[in-house]
């Protein structure tokens, strides 16, 4: 296991302290974990717009896409616990 030395400011090391008292864990297994969903958060985020930046390459490429009047309607209708067609995919390219 690697070692790293972190400086933090007076006051949010205390504030890590109590926190950590609260979950009744050492200041240091509170830190392991704050950093560990840190990094969970960033992956997760690098994720999600590498998946956007896919389908727009896709949406681009062929030109479909669904009109937002369609897809708030087939929302509306399935919140309210409506059968309901799914939307179309509409060419957007003139």
């Amino acid at each position: 296991m690697a070692t790293t030395s972190l400086k933090l400011p007076n006051e949010l090391k205390q504030r890590a302290v109590v926190a950590a008292q609260q979950q009744d864990i050492s200041p240091h297994a509170f830190m392991v974990a704050a950093i560990a969903q840190a990094v969970a958060t960033a992956e997760q985020r690098a994720t999600f717009i590498a998946a956007a930046k896919s389908a727009r390459c896709e949406t681009l490429a062929d030109g479909a896409g669904f009109a937002a009047d369609d897809v708030h309607a087939y929302f509306r209708a399935r919140a309210g616990g409506e059968e309901a067609a799914k939307p179309e995919p509409v060419s957007w390219r003139p």
